[in-house]
């Protein structure tokens, strides 16, 4: 049983990937395995040629057929998620999020991105087979705070982000018969740069 985080941001630092971190954090915390995949993890002609026969394109496919559940992460661009995680998503085989418990993620500039989520976000996941989708968390810019090595999180977007995390973890847990998760007070976390897997 793994757990797979994807961050779909181009940049190093990003407010997608801290809100995809404190996820991450949360979950690690409560002793569930976690792979990592951010776009700088696959080779850019491969996600610029859609290279599906590839051997890190398989590997992706390897990946996301072992996790029980999925977080994918974003920023919104122009009101539509990155064309970096399109370029991803289009690697992955029709079926590869079927079965799974999947959480979209996204930050924009303002409130008027929100509805990328569920109108452009939520139906490539739900053509990739996904039919347990969370109501996703989205924040913008001013709830997200990078600061130095860290980020400060609103506690509305840290809220929904927690309660989110606990809705997977308790549903893994009842899957896999293991103990509930208990609750931690993560606080700041520190950016994880390049995400591996």
């Amino acid at each position: 049983m793994t757990i797979l985080a994807i961050a779909g941001s181009p940049a190093e630092r990003s407010r997608s990937t801290a809100l995809l971190n404190f996820a991450v954090q949360r979950l690690d915390l409560a002793g569930f395995p976690i792979q990592r995949l951010g776009l700088r993890d696959l080779p850019a002609e491969d996600l610029v040629t859609g290279n599906y026969m590839g051997a890190a394109a398989k590997q992706l496919r390897e990946v996301v057929d072992s996790a029980d559940a999925v977080l994918v992460a974003s920023p919104i661009y122009k009101a539509s998620f990155s064309g970096g995680l399109k370029t991803v998503l289009d690697l992955l085989d029709e079926r590869a999020l079927a079965g799974k418990l999947v959480l979209p993620i996204a930050t924009g500039g303002s409130t008027a991105h929100l509805l990328a989520l569920e109108y452009g976000f939520k139906p490539v996941l739900s053509a990739l087979g996904a039919r347990h989708i969370l109501a996703g968390v989205y924040a913008t810019d001013k709830q997200v705070r990078l600061i130095d090595d860290g980020v400060d999180i609103d506690d509305d977007v840290r809220h929904r982000l927690e309660t989110s995390v606990d809705l997977i973890a308790d549903h893994l847990s009842r899957t896999l018969h293991r103990p509930r998760l208990q609750t931690y007070d993560v606080g700041r976390i520190a950016l994880d740069g390049r995400l591996s897997l």
